[in-house]
């Protein structure tokens, strides 16, 4: 337990020190733009490779017995977590988490939601605990869920205060919570070239996750959990 909560509080900090506007752009500053991200992603990832790696050792502790219906729900919910991270990542977003670089119109999936990176870790999350049914996967997808909530509210301070009275009109077509917007009347639900690209993403992935990869990467084949029960 020791080493999966060293690992946690690691993925946190990585991912929450940096996001400072002060550090991150005396980062870009001193190692430009490029490298940063090349850097900053390569950590991020034996960030998380180490702590799913302390997580699968930790010792296993039923909390519940395993349903059908249970790998439906994360059959349901973690590709439209794809979907959100993709998409949000694709797309231009003043408001949240985004790959893209420099101004011009935010994506189309900003008026579905101004956090979709953050709601598709959400997503993908909580899809995967009620299919686990154990101690080690609550508290990683768990803590996964709670840990992105919580950088939706960090990313509504922070626009606040960059924006200050200005954030109220600039948000006025968006929503935190997913349709919100656009069932209000106040957005309109549209497509564009990166959901559609991250549709794409989304369908090659989950084909190979089912084809074997999430097997390979995590050790469980989703296919025979359903067929199982």
């Amino acid at each position: 337990m020791t080493q999966f909560l060293a690992a946690f509080t690691v993925f946190v900090a990585l991912h929450s020190i940096p996001a400072s506007p002060r550090i991150r752009g005396a980062l870009v500053s001193h190692l430009g733009h490029g490298t940063y991200i090349a850097l900053y992603s390569a950590v991020s990832l034996v960030a998380l490779a180490w702590l799913f790696y302390s997580a699968f050792n930790l010792d296993y502790i039923e909390l519940w017995a395993l349903a059908a219906w249970q790998g439906h729900v994360a059959f349901a919910a973690a590709p439209l977590g794809l979907f959100f991270v993709l998409a949000g990542l694709l797309s231009r977003n003043p408001f949240s988490t985004t790959a893209r670089r420099g101004g011009g119109e935010p994506g189309a999936i900003v008026a579905v939601t101004r956090h979709p990176v953050l709601w598709g870790f959400v997503l993908w999350a909580l899809g995967h605990i009620p299919a686990n049914g154990d101690l080690r996967s609550l508290l990683l997808f768990g803590g996964f869920a709670i840990f992105s909530a919580g950088s939706m509210a960090m990313m509504e301070k922070r626009s606040r205060k960059k924006h200050g009275n200005a954030l109220t009109e600039m948000a006025a077509d968006t929503s935190i919570v997913p349709f919100a917007a656009i069932l209000q009347g106040r957005a309109r639900l549209r497509f564009d070239m990166p959901m559609l690209l991250a549709v794409v993403g989304m369908a090659v992935l989950a084909a190979w996750l089912l084809a074997g990869g999430h097997a390979w990467l995590f050790g469980g084949d989703p296919l025979l959990f359903i067929r199982s029960l």
